[in-house]
């Protein structure tokens, strides 16, 4: 499925529970998104919320940015009102929490990477520089920056097992073909023509580099972050 097939079947769901408050500031109900998540029952959902906030602490972002415990005011019938306690979330936090939800429902899948695609397109729209800069400018700095999130993946895959080098060539083709449809780090080599000696990190557009920056990040992530150990879950966790 294409990037902006994802965002048309999507819209509907995610955006039409987004609300934007008085500052223009958009946000999202928690109780509104647990249903669109399919959690019948909002208590269930709390748990994953609480992840997510971990999972925010963990990056080193302000969690009351992304989590503002509110009460909300609702009919229950005949006119009368009552409050209840919601959570205001942004759309960093509604991606963590899907991160976070229960891999088992479709609908959590789709969540993922709806709200990876909108979160990555924010930043860079936040980043005004490097919104001026040239395809190739892009291309160079998001290279860059993968060069250095692939230290970091490789030091996190070590510690679940991932120790020689071949360990890590068969880890990489894990995510790889996670990402790409099955293909391999040699067939995509092969798919975009390259020599021998050329790398396909090197030969990637902007938009390409960003979805595998992505990929590296979140691996990264959620191997610290739960409790896999063995090369052979490892390689699953990066598929």
């Amino acid at each position: 499925m294409t990037e902006k097939q994802i965002l048309n079947q999507h819209n509907a769901t995610f955006e039409s529970i987004r609300s934007v408050d008085e500052n223009g500031d958009e946000y999202w109900s928690a109780r509104k998104l647990a249903a669109v998540l399919e959690y019948s029952v909002y208590r269930h959902f709390l748990p994953v919320i609480e992840r997510a906030r971990e999972a925010c602490r963990k990056s080193e972002r302000d969690t009351v940015d992304h989590f503002e415990d509110i009460l909300e005011m609702v009919e229950i019938g005949s006119g009368a009102k009552r409050q209840i306690e919601d959570v205001r979330l942004s759309r960093y936090a509604c991606y963590l929490i899907v991160q976070n939800g229960d891999p088992s429902k479709p609908v959590i899948a789709l969540g993922q990477t709806y709200f990876a695609i909108q979160t990555r397109r924010q930043e860079l729209a936040d980043n005004e520089q490097f919104t001026r800069l040239s395809e190739d400018e892009k291309r160079l700095a998001i290279r860059n920056e993968l060069a250095q999130h692939n230290k970091h993946l490789a030091a996190a895959a070590k510690e679940k097992g991932v120790e020689t080098s071949l360990d890590y060539a068969i880890f990489q083709d894990h995510g790889y073909k996670g990402l790409y449809g099955g293909l391999a780090a040699k067939d995509i080599h092969a798919r975009k023509g390259l020599k021998k000696s050329q790398k396909i990190l090197d030969h990637m557009g902007s938009t390409e580099l960003a979805a595998n920056l992505f990929r590296a990040t979140q691996t990264e992530e959620k191997l610290k972050r739960d409790p896999i150990h063995g090369k052979r879950r490892a390689n699953q966790t990066h598929f």
